[in-house]
Parts: structure tokens; sequence; C-alpha cells
């Protein structure tokens, strides 16, 4: 599976049980990313996604679920219980700190993972808005 991540300056990913920031232009982006393979969401994530493209699919266990090829977008840790299925990650950096008391639980190179692209774009929500991805 490849692992779609949003994290803050200090790798924050939510806060009091909510996502930090959502993005509009970043949702697109990571849709193009996936193209006509499966996006696996929790219920929760599900929601930022209207209309519904026809490849989202939402389940509670979603991380489970997501196989080889499959893209998992993940907004909370933990994710370490399944890195040794995770293919590649694409990891959107929001550009600013905010309040957070969930990290991302994992750095990709300690983790093994290789980074071959960073581009910034404009965002809706975001001035800047950094794309990395990562591969095995």
């Amino acid at each position: 599976m490849v692992l779609i991540l949003c994290v803050d300056d200090k790798g924050g990913m939510a806060f009091n049980g909510r996502r930090q920031s959502m993005d509009r232009l970043l949702r697109a982006d990571l849709l193009m990313a996936a193209g006509e393979r499966a996006l696996w969401v929790s219920p929760y994530t599900a929601r930022q996604f209207d209309p519904v493209p026809a490849n989202l699919h939402s389940a509670e266990d979603f991380l489970l679920r997501a196989g080889p090829g499959e893209f998992c977008f993940a907004e909370f840790p933990p994710l370490t219980q399944v890195l040794d299925r995770v293919e590649g990650v694409l990891l959107y950096r929001w550009n600013r700190t905010y309040p957070a008391d969930q990290y991302l639980d994992f750095e990709p190179v300690a983790a093994g993972f290789r980074l071959i692209s960073t581009v910034d774009f404009p965002g809706t929500s975001h001035k800047t808005l950094t794309k990395e991805v990562y591969t095995r």
C-alpha cells in the first residue's frame, strides 16, 4: 500500500481527536496520484470527499484492508503497525505548526524509505503545501 499522510512542521497529525487542517487542492492532488486505484480511508476521513470518488473505500479497519498498490489516506497514528506492508509514502506538509497531541510515529527515511521527489504547490487554505514522495 501507499500511505498518504499530512503533518505540520513538528510532525503533528491531529489534536483532540480531530485532524489539524484540510485543503481542497491537497485532496485533488492525492486523488490524481491514486488515479483509478483504490483509496482506503476511515469513515471520519471519507466525509472530506464530496462528491465521493468511485475508487474511495471507507472502513474502520482501512489500514488492514488496503492491498498492494492501493492508496491509504491515514489522518491518525499509530502507523508503525502496518509499515511492513507499505510500499511508499506521500507526505504532505502543512508548512506551519498547529496544536497537536498525536504525531507521526515514524520518520520515513529512518524506516527505510527513500525520498524521490519534493514539490511545493499552492493550497486553498494554505499559501504553500509541500508534497514529498517516498519509496522503498
